[in-house]
């Protein structure tokens, strides 16, 4: 495959990263809206979390199609799709006048959210091959970073001087914009003598040749459990905010900005060392960054049982480091496994991921985020599981060889 021009390269890397962030930015957006959102709603800490949790299990459900979807009709088609139907259920949490029709519009929103960061990947692997797929991979994101950065920040601002319905009315019109950036900018990269039958038969049958094959769960693993790592303080960002480091709705900014900007300073290394270092150490080199990172967040934990600015989110922003450093290259050794079926393998990828993260934020986070302690061992096991992963992943690939 000839790699994509330099021009086709700078335009498809900002529409896919914001293609990418309008999930994520559902998330985190209206998170400074909690308290605003429980008093009028009526609704109890435990149902405001849920809001989370409902996201990512239909985020997580939907995934599974997204990627096959793509692979029989075409990847700009669903992703038009997506983003309409993303569009009307951020309206409809607009109006959501109980914490049960919130819910359910919530879910439709994790329903379409997936289809721009799943479909996405796949154009990437579509269009460009070796280090140029790892460049493109990295700068978007770098540009997706951005939005768990300025999504609560820009949340807080917006509950400061507006209703909490206008959040949602933020990304309705955010979904809209992209609608028409996708119809004008955004090109069919699966053209019809390369779609696959859509059939109940066939994806199962393509699953089934997926996760029999046994690279497959380590290397998904690895990856899924890194981004965890994370999310286990994205989750509980509520509690951590407010709660432990004694701050208000407008300073959600104190943990996301050293998280993205580990996580975009990351992404521009692995970017930087594509074609310089082989896959294996470059995840290497990521995963280095990351046990030392949450060696020295458990450390401080323990000698700071009360947070403190800025000791308390400074191994956050490490650890975001060699998150950043590993995800592209991840990305790219699990869609180069399977060619033909690289819409379900980010599809399937993309579901693990949103699984464990609906177990983290609806049942784990509430038992973790009363304590800083919690937190950092929390996102310390999930490293250490990430990279059992990893090596096991290695010891696949290693016996494989030949000779």
């Amino acid at each position: 495959m000839t790699p994509a021009p330099t021009f086709r390269h700078r335009r498809l890397a900002p529409l896919l990263a914001a293609l990418a962030m309008f999930g994520p930015f559902a998330i985190d957006t209206i998170f400074p809206a909690f308290p605003a959102i429980a008093a009028q709603l009526h609704a109890s800490p435990f149902a405001m979390q849920q809001t989370i949790s409902v996201y990512l299990i239909a985020y997580a459900l939907m995934s599974l199609l997204h990627g096959p979807l793509s692979d029989a009709l075409g990847r700009r088609r669903v992703i038009l799709a997506g983003v309409v139907v993303f569009a009307l259920a951020s309206i409809g949490c607009a109006l959501a006048g109980t914490i049960e029709a919130l819910l359910a519009f919530r879910a439709l929103q994790g329903v379409s959210a997936g289809a721009g960061l799943i479909v996405g990947r796949a154009i990437i692997r579509d269009c460009f091959d070796g280090p140029e797929a790892q460049r493109l991979m990295s700068t978007v994101s770098m540009i997706f970073g951005i939005a768990p950065a300025i999504a609560p920040i820009t949340g807080g601002w917006v509950v400061a001087v507006a209703h909490w319905s206008m959040i949602f009315w933020l990304l309705a019109a955010f979904a809209s914009l992209l609608f028409f950036a996708c119809i004008a900018w955004l090109p069919e990269t699966h053209p019809h003598e390369r779609r696959l039958r859509l059939s109940a038969g066939a994806l199962a049958s393509s699953y089934r040749l997926i996760v029999r094959d046994r690279a497959f769960l380590p290397l998904a693993l690895a990856g899924t459990l890194n981004f965890n790592a994370l999310w286990v303080y994205i989750s509980s960002a509520p509690a951590f905010v407010l709660d432990l480091l004694k701050l208000d709705a407008q300073h959600f900014a104190w943990l996301f900005i050293p998280a993205i900007s580990g996580l975009m300073l990351g992404a521009f290394l692995s970017g930087r060392v594509a074609g310089r270092l082989s896959a294996a150490a470059t995840v290497r080199l990521g995963y280095t960054i990351m046990l030392a990172a949450v060696v020295l967040n458990v450390f401080l934990a323990l000698l700071f049982p009360s947070p403190r600015l800025p000791w308390s989110v400074l191994p956050i922003g490490l650890h975001a480091v060699g998150i950043g450093i590993n995800s592209p290259t991840l990305t790219l050794l699990l869609l180069d496994r399977f060619p033909q079926y690289r819409g379900a393998v980010s599809s399937l990828q993309a579901f693990m991921s949103l699984v464990l993260s609906a177990i983290i934020a609806g049942l784990l986070s509430p038992l973790l985020s009363d304590s800083a302690l919690k937190l950092a061992a929390g996102a310390a096991l999930a490293t250490l599981l990430g990279f059992a992963a990893w090596r096991a992943y290695r010891r696949v690939e290693r016996a494989a060889q030949p000779g």
